[in-house]
């Protein structure tokens, strides 16, 4: 580092504001420099027993020009030294020593500021390090500060708190980096460091390290920091629970978890835990592990009620620093909880057709749906292990106790019915005339889309979802699918015609007598009614303009999706139906707003046809041994046949087309209950064109959006026991007045107390998702701790506040707030801190 610029440097700089200059230079170093380092426009003076007559000519004679009065050697001091009064008006006395140049420099006005420099000189000499000292708002009168600014600098951040300085040394230990520390090391401000732990949070080893603080950390966290014990406690949970929350350092401190975990052999113990204490545990992830386990205990063998595993996940969705880890686990377990109940609870009787179609449509239909959110869960979630027993159990019990016994009950009913139809379900045949047509009136539009095997189940789903989208509706209905339940017959019944009916070689479908089958040709028979058909890629596929001018120019529009029967419908993927189910589920959401942006206001959501699925192959006694016989077989698959002159056999159900509502002379054979006909390289797992409910109760969803508002998170209120704060912690009651439903989604919302907009105290985010009718189940309650800033609010009013995340951005605003007066002595611990 070159000295010389600098001493010229700081005597330019001093001439800016000053006349006279005097610089003492004790052992003559740069005698014969002085006048190449003086400004141009500067006379040097050099004393030399003559400061009478310098002072005159300064004073008297030239009292206009700048002087630099160099003196070397030792000055007298006091009364002795004759330029006293002169240094005294235009001191601080200039000198070259490189301690105060640097002291001067940075505007280090603390004493000890040059003590400071001459301990640490790695720093002080690496220019680099000292400009970007420099670039901080440096404040130089607290050297306590300027050291942790200068930890700040070598950590290459501008946060020089101690808390953030910890949070970067954490999240490089827990990459194996120990760069911080080292930097730290070699320039002299490691024992600075460790001195704040040790003020800041007690930390206290004669050879500190990272690893051990990380180790006395989460020592420190097991034991519940012991708050009340001092500031320091108070002061390691504040940042501790600052370091898991902030996205900044959570994957850091899991990491670190996870080896603090291993050096305390802690898996082996939490499970001696007793539940109480276990489902309130997060510090480490064995605890979530074993949360999981016993919630898979109790559901498996009923030993929980549900009522108790259902706020035990929504107590470690809000709460547990390692839910997010285990999300899909916890779908699976709630969907699980749900589900085994009300297979065991069912009574699988059917009192005549209607009587089927209704229940299925009103509660069966959840059983499949919990069974699909469990398996895709099971067969999605990166750790299986703890729920592998518990799917075991959940797909025999609805495979045996449900699927099964449901085939036989139903099938009664389908060899009993002598027309396929019923009063009070619509026929799919009839969609429509329906549907559709009524909408037309007043030259209204319409659009429908139509999802290829969007079962019930999936479809009442999705109606939930878009009820949860602001301004949108959806209610759902259901109608009676034509048989077969397969696409080709399925797509052209959803489509405007009086008659139905096969071709000669079964399909294609033929609509008034024309063929169906294909976008062009469902366009031409939309055309008819001002129509016209698109695939759902294509659709997507457009700019914005381009829909809405689709959507203007025509009257009627069919939009055709197809993930789930694109999926399932072959054998080399049908393992994956479920993971297209909530695949369709997020496509169709966002073609709903696609054409909502485009203009639309009536949406129909409807389905060609539902399915069969069950994870595990299926038993013998459902795969058919007997062989369709008849004159003439046009079509055998997996769950009809077409044909002519077709026998009868007790092992399947034969219709003619006039009793489903067909034309033609082709005859419909359907296999009893839930059996699969054997068909070379098929599937025998995802099944449709059977009579069961999942395949032939089919959905309807009509949607609108609105100009208005339709979406509101629920609200929550503050009931404070006491509008004191006594100790050094606060603990509030927070109510959500209503259970969460569609419409009223849960409200995320974070807690603090502010000394007029200052935070002093953590901040607790919290999410009120509550879905009980008892008001007495949507109470939570927040523990704040108050942090050192928190002292100068005492004897004053505080505000507790609850804010909300500004759509869009990562900004909060205020939600509401509740007055507080703080009223306590606070006790402040020995040490400094920054």
């Amino acid at each position: 580092m070159s000295t010389t610029p600098t001493i010229a440097g700081h005597l330019a700089d001093r001439f800016e504001s000053q006349r006279i200059v005097v610089w003492h230079d004790t052992d003559s170093g740069y005698a014969t420099e002085v006048d190449a380092l003086a400004p141009t426009d500067v006379t040097v003076l050099r004393v030399a027993d003559d400061e009478f007559a310098i002072k005159h000519r300064m004073l008297r004679d030239q009292p206009a020009v700048k002087f630099l009065v160099y003196r070397s050697g030792t000055v007298p001091e006091g009364v002795g030294n004759w330029l006293l009064d002169v240094e005294l008006a235009y001191g601080p006395v200039f000198t070259a020593d490189r301690a105060a140049l640097i002291r001067a420099d940075l505007g280090l006005s603390a004493p000890g500021a040059e003590e400071l420099i001459v301990r640490c000189p790695a720093f002080f000499n690496d220019e680099k390090l000292v400009t970007n000292l420099r670039a901080l708002p440096l404040i130089g009168d607290d050297l306590t500060v300027v050291r942790a600014q200068m930890c700040a600098v070598l950590l290459n951040q501008k946060e020089h708190s101690f808390s953030e300085i910890t949070r970067t040394l954490l999240d490089q230990h827990a990459r194996g980096d120990t760069t911080g520390v080292d930097a730290l090391t070699s320039h002299d401000l490691v024992d600075f460091y460790w001195a704040g732990a040790s003020s800041i949070y007690g930390y206290a080893s004669q050879a500190p390290t990272m690893a051990g603080f990380v180790l006395w950390m989460f020592q420190r966290a097991v034991d519940g920091f012991e708050v009340t014990e001092s500031n320091k406690a108070r002061n390691l949970a504040l940042d501790f629970r600052g370091f898991r929350d902030s996205k900044r350092s959570s994957a850091a401190m899991k990491e670190l978890a996870r080896t603090v975990e291993g050096n305390l052999d802690y898996a082996d113990s939490v499970g001696d835990a007793a539940w109480e204490t276990l489902k309130n545990e997060d510090i480490f992830e064995a605890s979530e592990r074993e949360v999981i386990r016993r919630l898979v205990d109790g559901i498996g063998n009923q030993t929980m009620p549900q009522r108790d595993i259902a706020d035990a996940i929504s107590a470690r969705r809000r709460d547990s620093f390692w839910f997010d880890d285990y999300a899909t686990l916890y779908e699976g377990l709630s969907a699980a909880a749900e589900l085994l109940p009300a297979i065991r609870n069912a009574t699988v009787h059917i009192a005549d057709f209607a009587d089927g179609l209704a229940r299925y449509r009103d509660d069966w239909f959840r059983i499949d749906q919990r069974y699909r959110q469990f398996t895709q869960a099971y067969l999605t979630a990166e750790f299986k292990q703890p729920i592998e027993a518990l799917a075991d159990i959940v797909e025999n019990t609805y495979v045996t106790d449900f699927l099964a016994p449901l085939g036989v009950a139903w099938q009664q009913q389908v060899d009993a019915v002598a027309r396929w139809r019923t009063i009070g379900v619509t026929s799919q045949s009839a969609f429509y005339d329906h549907y559709v047509a009524p909408t037309l009136k007043g030259r209204k539009k319409a659009v429908v889309i139509v999802s290829d095997a969007l079962r019930y189940e999936v479809a009442d789903e999705l109606s939930t979802k878009i009820r949860g989208e602001n301004k949108f509706s959806a209610t759902i209905e259901a109608m009676l699918g034509v048989l077969p339940s397969y696409t080709q017959l399925g797509m052209a019944a959803l489509l405007p015609h009086t008659t139905l009916a096969h071709s000669d070689g079964g399909d294609p479908v033929l609509v008034d007598g024309q063929k169906s089958d294909g976008t062009a040709n469902r366009s031409k028979i939309l055309s008819a009614v001002d129509g016209v058909a698109i695939q759902a890629r294509d659709f997507v596929e457009m700019k914005s303009a381009e829909r809405r001018n689709l959507y203007s120019s025509n009257q009627v529009l069919y939009v055709y999706h197809d993930t789930i029967d694109a999926t399932g419908d072959k054998a080399v993927s049908e393992h994956k139906t479920f993971t297209a189910a909530a695949d369709a589920v997020r496509e169709l959401i966002d073609i709903v707003k696609m054409l909502a942006n485009a203009n639309a206001t009536n949406i129909i959501v409807t389905a060609d046809h539902g399915f069969l699925y069950q994870r595990s192959k299926l038993a013998e006694h459902f795969t058919l041994t007997a062989k369709p016989h008849g004159e003439q077989i046009v079509k055998s698959a997996r769950r009809y046949v077409l044909g002519r002159g077709l026998k009868d056999d007790p092992a399947f159900t034969t219709f003619k087309p006039g009793q489903v509502g067909l034309s033609g002379d082709l005859e419909i054979q359907i296999p009893s209950s839930i059996q699969r006909i054997v068909q070379p390289g098929a599937g025998f797992q995802f099944v449709h064109g059977g009579a069961s409910l999942q395949e032939i109760v089919v959905p309807v969803i009509q949607i609108n959006k609105s100009r208005s508002d339709t979406v509101e998170p629920v609200n929550v209120d503050i009931h404070p026991e006491s509008d004191k704060i006594t100790t050094g912690q606060i603990v509030v009651k927070l109510y959500q007045s209503a259970k969460v439903e569609p419409h009223k989604p849960a409200r995320r919302l974070r807690a603090g107390l502010y000394f007029d907009n200052a935070l002093i105290s953590n901040e607790q985010e919290m999410t009120f998702d509550s879905t009980s009718d008892a008001g007495r189940d949507r109470f939570q309650s927040v523990t704040l701790l108050l942090s050192k800033d928190a002292d100068q609010a005492n004897g004053h009013g505080v505000e507790f506040r609850l804010s909300e995340p500004i759509e869009g951005t990562d900004q909060w605003k205020k939600y509401k707030s509740a007055p507080y007066t703080v009223k306590r002595a606070f006790a402040g611990d020995d040490g400094w801190d920054f």
